[in-house]
């Protein structure tokens, strides 16, 4: 799928590219991930600190579409 390759591009999780690319969609979006683990919380942080390429968003726009 295109999470996972974006992923694969960034060495990260698709857990984290997905956290990522909803923060880039909007300001009005309103994220709160569970959190059921030490290792759930380090890929939510690790999301918010992505940077996603123009690219990158436009290839995740269209798993929307």
């Amino acid at each position: 799928s295109a999470l996972s390759a974006v992923a694969a591009r960034l060495e990260a999780t698709p857990m984290s590219v997905a956290l990522a690319w909803l923060l880039r969609r909007s300001p009005n979006i309103l994220l709160i991930p569970g959190t059921s683990s030490t290792a759930h919380l380090r890929e939510n942080i690790a999301g918010a600190g992505l940077s996603l390429s123009h690219e990158d968003l436009t290839e995740l726009d269209d798993i929307s579409r």
